[in-house]
């Protein structure tokens, strides 16, 4: 994890030295909020929680989400990102009787790469949060396995570009997430704890007040 960060911080450093203003940046730098929705797919590994989308005995699996998050234009290039999931936390408690929920702040550097488009990198933090069986246990039945807490913080870096629309009602911005998290689990008899390693691939719809 420590050596994921640091090369994450070198990026950016290295992103922010040569990068020149985007107009993305700019138009949000002129906004104080900009809203939008989160579409993410990806897979991960995972040693701690069952996943929905796999059998039992397999750690990880397929991972989606539609989040909401608002985005702070902190200057021309610097944009402050936090994200709220929702359809899965919603389909886990639902469908499973089971929380999973992964909030995370993000702190994004741009670079202009042409008239409407530029390159968009930074770290990403977060917090997950369980309640529910191991990765041995069944969804259901008898082979479901008692549940338990675990949280863990979530460290990552986040890739993409963005697609200007000026005059339009929202950006579009197609990125990837790749992740880290240790969890842990609270007041729990066998002690889980391991990683999540996974990636998501994601498309942003940012809606300009």
């Amino acid at each position: 994890m420590k050596l994921l960060f640091q090369a994450v911080v070198v990026a950016v450093s290295l992103f922010v030295a040569v990068g020149s203003p985007s107009s993305a940046a700019a138009q949000e730098a002129d906004e104080p909020v900009v809203l939008g929705l989160m579409l993410s797919a990806g897979g991960r590994y995972d040693n701690v929680r069952m996943c929905a989308g796999s059998p039992s005995g397999v750690p990880g699996g397929p991972a989606m989400d539609l989040s909401f998050f608002a985005g702070f234009g902190l200057s021309d290039t610097v944009d402050l990102m936090i994200n709220l999931p929702v359809v899965r936390p919603l389909l886990f408690w639902l469908g499973f009787d089971m929380i999973q929920f992964e909030p995370s702040v993000r702190l994004t550097f741009d670079r202009s790469i042409g008239d409407s488009t530029s390159l968009v990198m930074g770290p990403v933090l977060g917090l997950t949060v369980h309640y529910g069986p191991d990765y041995e246990s069944d969804t259901e039945g008898e082979a479901r396995g008692p549940s338990f807490w675990a949280f863990g913080p979530t460290v990552g870096g986040y890739f993409g570009i963005d697609f200007t629309r000026p005059g339009e009602l929202f950006n579009f911005q197609l990125g990837i997430t790749p992740y880290l998290t240790p969890l842990f689990a609270i007041d729990d008899p066998e002690e889980h704890r391991g990683i999540v390693l996974g990636g998501m691939l994601e498309g942003h719809f940012r809606f300009h007040p």
